[in-house]
């Protein structure tokens, strides 16, 4: 296991230029934004703003951050490897059955913003309602989540730059999240969210280009009619057990329907207690966190299909030629499980043009949802443990240094603990199996928390760690019996992991139950949720010379708008629920499972179809989460490029600028048609 990879199609150089050049362009560009936000916005790098995004973010870019956290390493690589395993069921039962949970979160997102819109964290809110203990054990529970994202992010990303490149694998593990550091600690929350846009609206475009070279202009494929041929004579040479007629285009997979539940029960953990996605809730202004989680989720749902039914079929499809890296033998079980399979299709597809895109996406994907993982990370430190127990008066200078210490310590742990699994021979498949053994005992009681009024402090905090020892000794009892060994071929098979991860989800419903019939039901009024404080920030803004008339003018409306906003959160409380379920009710059940009950194989036609749908949606994807933030966010970036040119033509100081800014009430025209007053809010309005 030297690291190195003979076959690569690109050279090392292209590999450290890529880590570390994207990484460092990336950085100075969001250090620019911060500078320009700043000079001509008015934004102070409050603890606030660092880990909130100053709650003013918009749903398209809600939408597209929500998509770029979501894309993992694992979304594309994983995804891939699922496909050429089980053919065309793969890439449909990851995508269904890791969009459900975005869209189910939405209403979580919205009861979050409800019930405590002061909260930085999920965990703030957990210590609010049952006190001490349950706060700690939600803290390990979510800890352990952000980890587990991580180490798959890095160890999935390493592999493939590895693979392509020839760069040393531990080289890339601990160059990868520098430029994300960097970016991260200069423009916190909302550098994050900027970035994420950025990199979705590339990855969306790549994907793109993809899938129309592999269906409409390769010359070895160049169609959906040429990919079935090939389908049907791989499924000939080597059928797939358990798929309908041995087909590589049925959605009748027993292996796959077991990947999908196993996939579903998973993703719950890393959604639901995944600090990030609160984040991305916390940062929404109180009316776009609902739209904009179910845009995110509706329109993440086509990466992973279409990338996977591009570039998993194009996998079997080319594997037979002298083009695919692995030719004349198949993919080893390794080379699958450790997220090959897309880097060598795009090697087969366009040479060493598609290994650098191929090389892009995945830099994109880990770096992009390695920035949330850092933000999430650094929250939890920052407010729950810091701040709740160590010093309470933390300034906002003080808790803006810990979050600062935190992404850089953070970092270097994950970086360190990657290198230890990869000596230890452990790959993105199987952590990514493996996560929800571990952490989706803690999902039920962190739902209830926010939606149930009636559970008690000792059902939330026992329920997840019994749940978690049921879960891992289902997993490791079924590994004995199954395959009579414990080593890691056999843990992560797919029956003991279908058994640990089930376990871990659903034995909380008894659990909770049970605890609840000991204790007594909780009769919790939510009272305590609101009164989680927000940081003071008094030093970092006196000292950025605010005028303080303004801050009380701006308090005083921020006041009057809590009511306002608190009935339109109850309303997209109600929407939420029918819709989220309704959509999910269509992805997992009335989509799919005609179409597995039937073992039906796929038509050319139909294949055709399937193939056409996947591209028109991730066309709209691109429109939803890469087109529509920016004509969101059109008023403050034509008052910003405005301000950079009469800047620098010496016509207006910035001073100038933010003066208008904070003009006292009394100094404007009280009509609601005033020049003035309309050239007022479109200044005031900060947020994108």
């Amino acid at each position: 296991m030297d690291g190195q990879t003979a076959a690569a199609p690109l050279g090392q150089g292209v590999g450290y230029g890529i880590v570390l050049g994207l990484g460092t362009l990336f950085a100075l560009g969001m250090i620019l934004v911060t500078v320009i936000l700043k000079r001509y916005n008015s934004e102070r790098q409050t603890s606030e703003m660092f880990n909130t995004a100053g709650r003013t973010v918009k749903s398209g870019l809600v939408g597209s951050a929500v998509v770029s956290s979501w894309t993992w390493a694992a979304t594309l690589l994983q995804s891939s490897g699922v496909c050429y395993r089980y053919g065309v069921s793969g890439p449909f039962w990851y995508a269904s059955g890791a969009t459900v949970q975005i869209l189910l979160f939405a209403t979580l997102a919205i009861e979050l913003k409800r019930r405590a819109p002061n909260a930085h964290t999920f965990l703030e809110v957990i210590k609010a309602r049952y006190g001490t203990i349950a706060h700690l054990v939600f803290m390990v529970f979510g800890l352990v989540t952000n980890i587990l994202v991580s180490l798959m992010l890095v160890v999935g990303g390493s592999a493939t730059v590895t693979a392509l490149t020839g760069m040393h694998t531990i080289a890339a593990i601990y160059l990868l999240p520098v430029g994300v550091v960097a970016y991260t600690m200069v423009g916190g929350l909302k550098a994050t969210i900027l970035t994420d846009w950025i990199h979705t609206f590339i990855l969306l475009i790549i994907i793109i280009f993809f899938s129309l070279t592999a269906y409409a202009t390769s010359d070895v494929l160049g169609s959906p009619s040429a990919v079935y041929d090939r389908l049907v004579e791989a499924a000939t040479a080597h059928p797939i057990e358990g798929n309908a007629q041995g087909s590589y285009l049925t959605m009748r997979s027993t292996e796959g329907v077991i990947f999908f539940v196993i996939n579903i029960v998973g993703n719950f953990g890393t959604v639901f207690l995944d600090n990030g996605y609160y984040n991305k809730a916390i940062a929404a202004s109180p009316v776009h966190a609902l739209p904009g989680y179910i845009l995110g989720g509706l329109s993440w749902f086509a990466i992973p299909w279409l990338t996977a039914t591009t570039m998993g079929l194009s996998a079997i499809a080319l594997e037979p030629t002298p083009r695919f890296p692995t030719f004349p033998n198949r993919m080893s079980e390794e080379e699958i499980s450790s997220g090959l399979v897309l880097p060598y299709a795009s090697v087969a597809l366009l040479g060493k043009g598609g290994a650098i895109g191929s090389l892009l996406i995945v830099f994109l994907a880990v770096t992009s949802a390695t920035s949330s993982e850092l933000i999430a990370v650094s929250s939890i430190f920052t407010y729950d443990l810091y701040r709740t127990y160590f010093k309470p008066d933390a300034s906002g200078k003080r808790l803006i240094y810990i979050s600062h210490v935190i992404v850089c310590v953070y970092a270097l742990f994950i970086s360190t603990f990657s290198v230890g699994l990869w000596y230890a021979g452990i790959s993105m498949g199987y952590l990514y199996l493996l996560m929800g053994c571990i952490i989706s005992s803690a999902v039920i009681p962190a739902t209830l928390t926010l939606v149930w009024s009636g559970q008690n402090k000792w059902a939330a905090a026992l329920s997840p760690p019994i749940g978690l020892a049921y879960a891992l000794t289902a997993w490791l009892v079924t590994s004995s019996k199954t395959c009579g060994a414990l080593d890691v071929a056999c843990t992560g098979s797919n029956n003991p992991m279908l058994a640990g991860n089930v376990t871990a989800l659903l034995s909380p419903v008894l659990l909770v139950s049970l605890f609840t019939l000991i204790f007594g039901l909780d009769k919790y009024d939510w009272k305590s949720m609101m009164q989680i404080r927000k940081a003071d920030d008094h030093d970092i803004v006196d000292e950025g010379g605010v005028d303080p008339e303004s801050n009380a003018r701006r308090q005083a409306e921020a006041n009057n708008q809590h009511e306002t906003e608190q009935a339109k959160l109850l309303r997209a409380s109600k929407i939420s629920k029918w819709t989220t379920v309704a959509m999910t009710l269509a992805f997992l059940i009335l989509w799919p499972f005609p179409l597995y009950g039937s073992s039906y194989v796929f038509s050319k036609q139909f294949f055709t179809g399937w193939v056409t749908v996947g591209i028109i949606w991730i066309f709209i994807s691109l429109g939803a989460v890469g087109l529509f933030p920016v004509y969101e966010g059109r008023h403050t970036l034509i008052h910003t490029v405005k301000s950079i040119f009469l800047d620098l033509s010496g016509r207006k100081h910035p001073k100038t600028i933010h003066a208008e800014r904070i003009m006292p009430d009394d100094e404007r025209s009280t009509s609601p048609d005033s020049p003035l007053k309309k050239k007022s809010a479109m200044v005031d309005e900060k947020h994108l």
